[in-house]
């Protein structure tokens, strides 16, 4: 088992590889060539990651955590230098970027959610400033938390459209930041598809959060707007709802995620499937969410975050351990009652063992 307190080198994209994959192999150099260089420099950057892993993340100094987040904002410029111009500090207003107003927003909204529903304080727990480059690289398709700062690009303009876009993007990626400060989740195998699908759960609250919506209400897809114009047949990158019916197009191909353990994707690739396989525990917050019905971010959301945060959870964790951990969440939480029942059903419906 890995120790909790090892940083593990992890690079966290919300563009799967196998979709830059399908890309970079197309005959349209429209498709291939910024899908080339996006998979070129996400590959150069998880070599990054490797080497700088063991770094610390700097918080806020203990007992000086605020209620109010500390975003800056800053412009890459279309280059690959890290974190680039400072042009946006939290005092400041609005300014004339509409990417760094949403980038600053985006920020803001995810550091809502945390603190006002489950007092935590920003992405560590101790007030960690909110650090966000946007305009990174050209025609760059993908948004990356690199293990201290959000990064976003503007995507090609074709396939994909500008990274700060979707609120639900910039909540799934700072997520992995609150995933690596708790339980640390190995990322690769069943364990690495819990690391991209708790980020998917916070990232679908927290614009949930941000909108108002009830869970009735909510889409449950990953990604709605970023989509460019050169995709017929999408609208998403993941539906939480739907596993496997995000995107069925021609250019991008068919959404790959399976919503329950019996079409589980045994791969080598995408570090052992993470992208993929994460649609059955999403499929599974989705079915408890929408059975507890009002809003998701409450019961549902306050036992994953129990899960996540409560120091049980393995980092080399299955889906079974954290399944069972979320029934265990639920009654200590709740007690014996419609939320236990109600997350041994959704479970169940998707095929993974709690007992």
């Amino acid at each position: 088992m890995t120790t909790r307190n090892q940083k593990h080198g992890v690079f966290c994209g919300i563009v799967p590889p196998h979709v830059l994959d399908r890309l970079a192999e197309s005959e349209d150099p429209r498709h291939y060539e910024p899908a080339r260089r996006t998979l070129e420099h996400d590959g150069a950057l998880r070599t990054r990651r490797r080497v700088t892993a063991a770094r610390t993340v700097s918080g806020a100094a203990a007992g000086a955590a605020s209620d109010r987040p500390q975003r800056t904002i800053y412009d890459a410029r279309h280059g690959n230098t890290l974190p680039g111009a400072k042009v946006h500090a939290e005092s400041e207003g609005p300014a004339k970027d509409a990417t760094v107003n949403r980038a600053h927003a985006g920020l803001g909204a995810t550091f809502d959610l945390y603190f006002k529903v489950y007092g935590r304080h920003s992405i560590d727990g101790a007030g960690m400033p909110l650090n966000a480059s946007v305009h990174y690289g050209e025609g760059y398709d993908n948004a990356f938390w690199d293990g201290e700062q959000m990064v976003f690009g503007d995507g090609d303009g074709d396939l994909f459209l500008d990274f700060t876009i979707p609120v639900d993007v910039i909540g799934h990626e700072l997520t992995h930041g609150v995933t690596q400060h708790t339980a640390n989740l190995e990322y690769y195998g069943q364990s690495g598809a819990l690391n991209e699908s708790v980020s998917d759960v916070f990232g679908s609250l927290i614009k949930q959060y941000a909108l108002g919506q009830s869970a009735a209400q909510a889409d449950w897809l990953i990604g709605a707007g970023l989509l460019g114009p050169g995709v017929d047949r999408g609208a998403a990158l993941r539906s939480m709802k739907a596993p496997g019916t995000a995107y069925q197009d021609d250019v991008l191909g068919t959404d790959p995620q399976p919503a329950t353990m019996a079409g589980y994707v045994r791969t080598s690739r995408d570090n052992g499937g993470v992208h993929i396989n994460s649609g059955i525990p999403n499929h599974a917050f989705y079915l408890l969410a929408t059975a507890l019905g009002s809003n998701a971010w409450e019961r549902a959301g306050r036992i994953w975050y129990q899960t996540l945060t409560g120091g049980e959870l393995a980092s080399d964790a299955d889906f079974a351990a954290f399944a069972r951990l979320t029934v265990a969440s639920a009654r200590t939480l709740y007690g014996e009652g419609d939320a236990v029942q109600a997350v041994l059903k959704a479970w169940s419906q998707v095929g993974v063992p709690t007992a």
